[in-house]
C-alpha cells in the first residue's frame, strides 16, 4: 500500500510541468494521494487544465486576498470534507527587485513580495487548519537565498527569510492540533519563477557545480521529500526546513 493512499491534498502553485509544485503533485499522486489544484486566476487555471487529469477539482484562489482563500477552503469543504495537506508553492516579487541593489528596493516592492511570498502562508494555514485532518501537514517551499546573500535574488531572499520564520511559528501553534508545518529549501531549478531572477543561469550553474556529483535536483526529488513530509511517515519532524538540494548548502 502506497503512504499517501486515500488521502487528499491541496497544492498551491502549480505553473506548468516544470513547476516544483507539479513535482511535489505528481510524487503525491504516484503514492495513492488526490490532488486538489488551486490557481491564480482564469489565465492560469487555462495553463493548469491541459497538465492535470480531467477530473482533477480545480478551485480560484488569490493569495493576496483573504476572502479569496477563505473562499477556496469553503469550496475544497464542500468538495473533499477535510484534507490532509497542504503544499504552499507561491512566491512573488517584482522583477526589477531581484536584480541590482537592495538598497533600490522600493517600499511597495518590499510589502508586495512579503504579502505573497510569505503572509499568504499565514493566511492559508488559518483557513486551512480548519479542514485539515489529525496527522496533517502543511510544507511550503523556501531556497537558501533566506540564509545567504545570493547575487540578484535580493528581495525574494529577504521574504524567504520571512517564510521559514513562519513556517516555525505556525509549526508551534498548529502542533498540538495534529498539524505539522514545514519547509523545504530546494535547490536552484529551471522553473518559471527563477527566471525573473537577473542572470538566472548562472545562479543555476553555480548551484549545480556546488553539488558533491555535480548534478542539480530534480522537481521529482523535491517532490518526494514534499510527499514524505505531508505524510504521517514524517511525524517527529515539525517546524523544521529541509534542504533538498543535493549538497549545495554543505559548501
Amino acid at each position: 500500500m502506497t503512504y499517501l493512499s486515500g488521502k487528499k491534498i491541496v497544492v498551491m502553485g502549480v505553473a506548468n510541468k516544470k513547476s516544483i509544485a507539479w513535482g511535489c503533485a505528481e510524487a503525491m499522486e504516484t503514492q495513492g494521494a488526490e490532488v486538489i489544484y488551486t490557481y491564480q486566476n482564469d489565465r492560469m487555471k487555462k495553463s493548469l487544465q491541459k497538465i492535470v487529469s480531467e477530473d482533477a477539482f480545480l478551485v480560484e484562489c488569490d493569495v493576496a486576498s483573504d476572502e479569496s482563500i477563505q473562499s477556496a477552503f469553503s469550496q475544497i469543504k464542500d468538495y473533499a470534507g477535510e484534507i490532509d495537506g497542504i503544499v504552499h508553492a507561491i512566491a512573488y516579487a517584482k522583477k526589477e527587485e531581484l536584480s541590482g541593489n537592495v538598497t533600490d528596493i522600493s517600499r511597495d516592492g518590499y510589502a508586495l513580495a512579503q504579502d505573497i511570498s510569505s503572509y499568504s502562508l499565514i493566511a492559508v494555514s488559518k483557513y486551512g487548519q480548519e479542514i485539515l485532518s489529525e496527522n496533517s501537514g502543511i510544507v511550503s517551499l523556501t531556497y537558501i537565498g533566506s540564509e545567504r546573500a545570493i547575487p540578484n535574488y535580493n528581495m525574494m531572499g529577504i521574504a524567504k527569510a520571512s517564510l521559514e520564520a513562519s513556517i516555525r511559528y505556525l509549526a508551534a501553534e498548529l502542533s498540538p492540533k495534529k498539524i505539522r508545518v514545514n519547509g523545504i529549501s530546494a535547490g536552484a531549478i529551471k522553473t518559471l519563477a527563477v527566471t525573473g531572477v537577473q542572470d538566472y543561469q548562472k545562479l543555476i550553474q553555480l548551484s549545480e557545480d556546488r553539488t558533491p556529483d555535480h548534478i542539480g535536483v530534480t522537481i521529482e526529488e523535491v517532490g518526494n521529500t514534499c510527499a514524505f513530509l505531508i505524510s504521517p511517515l514524517s511525524s517527529g519532524i515539525i517546524g523544521d526546513v529541509i534542504y533538498v538540494d543535493k549538497g549545495v548548502h554543505l559548501s
